[in-house]
């Protein structure tokens, strides 16, 4: 088989493993806690939907790619909750070492792509770094929204939590954090994220 080929197809099968990462944030009917790869197909398809809303010109295609990648780190270094201060201490070292191993399954070429864009969604300094934040903190707060604030509750997030996390997202789009701030003291009025 062609070398390439091959690298390709051990890639591609590598990252089916993101379907077996799960999320605290369940689905919109509360039946269940979505995959990374869910999350990353929803973030993705919203990042089209809603790229009318950058504070400035996105490239789209890279924002989707880039959402689509952003997670697939998760593979090594398990999904760290949002909202988790323990996790989050070793997080960083964490993916990147997961980023070395699986982008560099890849053709070189594809390989340093494809961690170029995720290198660029964590150092959150261009205008698609930036929306593609604003997507992939906007989902689970609808998400949580549309299940009655059901992770949130189970772990007992403050709305200055919220706050914190979401501080730079006035940064991609300006518009889309009102929504996201009405959604956050909704759900404050309604108990299910502490007025902390």
């Amino acid at each position: 088989m062609d070398e390439r080929l091959k690298k390709q197809m051990d890639f591609i099968l590598e990252v089916d493993k993101i379907k077996n990462i799960g999320r605290q944030t369940y689905l919109s009917d509360g039946k269940r806690k979505e995959n990374d790869a869910e999350h990353s197909w929803h973030v993705a398809l919203m990042a089209f939907l809603l790229k009318e809303y950058a504070n400035e010109e996105v490239d789209v295609l890279k924002v989707m790619t880039m959402v689509l990648v952003h997670d697939i780190v998760e593979i090594d270094a398990g999904d760290t909750y949002a909202y988790d201060a323990e996790g989050n201490k070793t997080k960083e070292a964490r993916e990147k070492a997961a980023a070395d191993r699986i982008f560099g399954l890849l053709p070189e070429d594809q390989g340093s792509y494809l961690k170029g864009l995720w290198e660029e969604f964590e150092a959150y300094e261009t205008m698609e770094a930036k929306f593609a934040h604003v997507m992939d903190n906007f989902q689970p707060l609808l998400l949580n929204d549309a299940s009655g604030g059901k992770s949130w509750v189970e772990h007992q997030v403050k709305k200055t939590q919220t706050y914190k996390r979401n501080e730079r997202i006035p940064e991609g789009s300006g518009k889309l954090w009102e929504q996201m701030e009405q959604i956050i003291l909704k759900n404050v009025e309604k108990g299910n994220l502490r007025d902390a």
